[in-house]
């Protein structure tokens, strides 16, 4: 029985053309060599498993080949590469600074250096995690990496480049390594299950590179695991099931629950999920990932972001035609505050339902609001049109005698049809009776985060009027303590659900101009700005309401406060302003002959 090699040694690259997402630092280390422009230190750093110490392994052993080949790689036949293959150069030397950090173990690096190489040009020191090495030691190694011998080349390789001192740093060629992207990730996997003989789903190799965290060593170890677990095929359900992973299948759901508005079906599906052993805040941030990935798939040009299996893929897209851009964003941001707030929450299911909650409702609120700001229907629009002869006028009692007075500019060549008008009285009351009673409305998350956008698409004061639609203008006289009345019921109508909002209203005293004009004072700016937005268009309609009167306007003006004015702050301006107070203390000043300090 052959013994087993895990496919991160096994499969660990040997030539710079073998090394996985870093194109750029192989192009940059082959023409070095191709140009015989070596550095005499280098230091890779990056995240775990990118490479740094494979890379270091292939420029040593490279730079010391007798044939290096056109391509800047090493011939594998010479003595040098030999002897490194098989583990017995004694021109490539490996130290690892996590368990040689003291002074002593630097001292004896320095004493080795001076031996020049028996076979070869050169003699490579390889220091991994150098960063480990203590602050004499940096300190005993600084003259040493500054002025080498000709034949020593350094090669330090980190994880935590902050950790080192700049002396350090100033002496060497630094090569960042990036994460390796998840499709060099998934195309190797891919490599090296043809060459394993496994049949591996190309979703399962994502969900892989997804897990491994740009790390091609973490990726292939948890390849390994996988084949252990479900033999020489390897399928998505045998991968999620492995590593602790939820199905992308609930995520679609999710969105399918939140777009019909279903509360119930989504809460049960958080807590099967629960059943299945995941923490809810794994369902908060793997939610997160999902509704970003709908995002970028909502443009073309940022499709290409998108970092999921062909077959997935499609769904992506199609679900994302499906969902609104605003809701998307404001799912976003309610997912965002819940995972802010996890590690504080003392109850974090409850967290996690009420986000869904607020997504689910996020929806209908929207559908909600595109239903009062649509145009009028065409039935509705027929009842405010031009009347036809067969057609009743309606008309309010008040207005019929100043109707009867004022001539109708519209009908005035046609007397005739005029008169076979027929007129139909009705009531006041009876016309306020077909009218909707007033209901404050709902804070939905949209509301708070968008603030007024749903009021300046309204169109302003006049559209109120409009989606109210009256035929009749109300115009009856109304008393100040009338004003103030229905000023303080509306704030606490809106108590509840914008209590902030009730606050400012309840400072307010109104002051009723004439036309009936109502003048109100703000703080600042910010109140006035708050109130404009949040509060005006609401509080006109129900004003004109219930006051009778749709002449009603609300103007608002800034409070003139005497802090705008300069501040005293110099000994001789406080002077200057308790003088003017007080004149007499100039008097005694020149009297006494007083001066400041």
């Amino acid at each position: 029985m052959e013994n087993f090699i895990v496919s991160a040694r096994k499969y660990r690259p040997v030539t710079f053309d073998s090394v996985v997402g870093q194109g750029t630092v192989t192009k940059t280390l082959k023409n070095a060599i191709k140009s015989n422009h070596l550095a005499h230190a280098y230091l890779f750093c990056g995240p775990r498993g990118v490479g740094k110490t494979t890379c270091a392994r292939i420029l040593a052993k490279t730079i010391n080949c007798n044939n290096i080949s056109g391509e800047i790689e090493a011939c594998d036949v010479c003595e040098s590469c030999q002897a490194f293959n098989e583990s017995r150069s004694f021109n490539i030397h490996e130290l690892d600074a996590a368990s040689n950090n003291s002074v002593d173990d630097i001292r004896n690096l320095i004493d080795q250096v001076r031996i020049p190489p028996q076979v070869g040009k050169y003699s490579i020191y390889i220091i991994d995690e150098v960063h480990m090495l203590s602050a004499q030691a940096f300190n005993a190694f600084l003259k040493t990496l500054e002025e080498p011998p000709e034949h020593a080349i350094f090669i330090l390789a980190t994880t935590e480049k902050h950790k080192i001192i700049p002396t350090i740093l100033s002496r060497c060629q630094i090569f960042d390594f990036n994460r390796i992207k998840v499709d060099d990730i998934v195309a190797r996997l891919k490599f090296v299950a043809d060459k394993e003989e496994v049949e591996a789903e190309p979703d399962a190799l994502h969900i892989i590179a997804q897990k491994s965290d740009g790390s091609m060593r973490d990726a292939l170890s948890i390849f390994d695991q996988i084949v252990s677990f479900s033999g020489n095929r390897i399928s998505y359900k045998n991968v999620i099931e492995n590593l602790n992973v939820l199905d992308y299948d609930y995520y679609f759901r999710f969105v399918e629950n939140f777009l019909a508005g279903m509360i119930s079906e989504s809460l049960l599906m958080l807590d099967e999920i629960m059943l299945k052993g995941f923490d809810p805040h794994h369902l908060v941030t793997g939610l997160s990932s999902h509704l970003r990935d709908l995002l970028v798939c909502k443009d073309p040009v940022t499709v290409q972001l998108l970092e999921a299996g062909a077959s997935f893929r499609e769904r992506y897209l199609k679900q994302a035609g499906t969902c609104p851009v605003s809701f998307i964003f404001n799912s976003l941001e309610i997912l965002n505050s819940a995972d802010v707030q996890f590690r504080q929450s003392k109850n974090q299911r409850l967290l996690t339902e009420l986000a869904l909650i607020k997504i689910t409702r996020l929806n209908q609120t929207e559908e909600a609001e595109s239903k009062t700001n649509h145009t009028i229907p065409e039935k509705k629009k027929e009842s405010i049109s031009e009347p036809s002869e067969n057609t009743p006028k309606v008309v309010d009692e008040k207005s019929v005698e100043s109707e009867k007075t004022k001539p109708d500019l519209k009908y005035a060549s046609e007397p005739e049809k005029k008169a076979e008008v027929p007129e139909v009285k009705i009531s006041e009351k009876k016309v306020s009776e077909n009218k909707p009673a007033y209901e404050p409305k709902t804070t939905s998350i949209k509301d708070g985060l968008k603030g007024a956008f749903k009021t300046s698409e309204a169109g302003g004061d006049d559209k109120i009027l409009v989606e109210r639609k009256q035929e009749v203008i109300q115009d009856n006289p109304f008393k100040p303590e009338d004003l103030l009345g229905k000023w303080k019921e509306f704030a606490e109508k809106i108590k509840e659900e914008r209590p902030r909002l009730s606050i400012t209203l309840r400072m307010q005293t109104p002051e009723l101009m004439e036309d009936a004009k109502i003048r109100v004072e703000m703080q600042n700016a910010n109140q006035d700005e708050d109130f404009t937005k949040f509060l005006k268009p609401d509080l006109l309609v129900f004003l004109r309401k219930e006051l009778k009167n749709d002449n009603i306007t609300i103007e608002t003006t800034l409070i003139k406060s005497d802090k705008d004015s300069k501040k005293p702050y110099t000994q001789e301006e406080k002077f200057e302003f308790m003088s003017e107070k007080n004149p007499n203390l100039k008097v005694l000043k020149q009297q006494l002959g007083l001066d400041f300090e």
